[in-house]
């Protein structure tokens, strides 16, 4: 279906079924745009993560044993 159709189709629907599609269309551009920023932001920081030891001092710990002290 092209993009003519679809508005075509659109503006036969009765106006509240139109702002029901225009919000689900509005919710799919946001939660992309989110996976994009979150997966450019995950890009920038892997380098940094894998060079900068400073980021990783306390795995060293993942495998001691933890005390909560009271």
């Amino acid at each position: 279906m092209k993009t003519n159709e679809i508005i075509q189709e659109i503006q036969k629907l009765p106006i509240q079924k139109r702002i029901f599609v225009i919000e689900k269309a509005l919710q799919t551009l946001r939660r992309q745009s989110n996976t994009n920023q979150m997966n450019l932001a995950a890009d920038d920081l892997f380098a940094e993560y894998h060079s900068n030891k400073e980021l990783t001092v306390f795995t060293n710990l993942d495998f001691e044993d933890f005390y909560e002290a009271r």
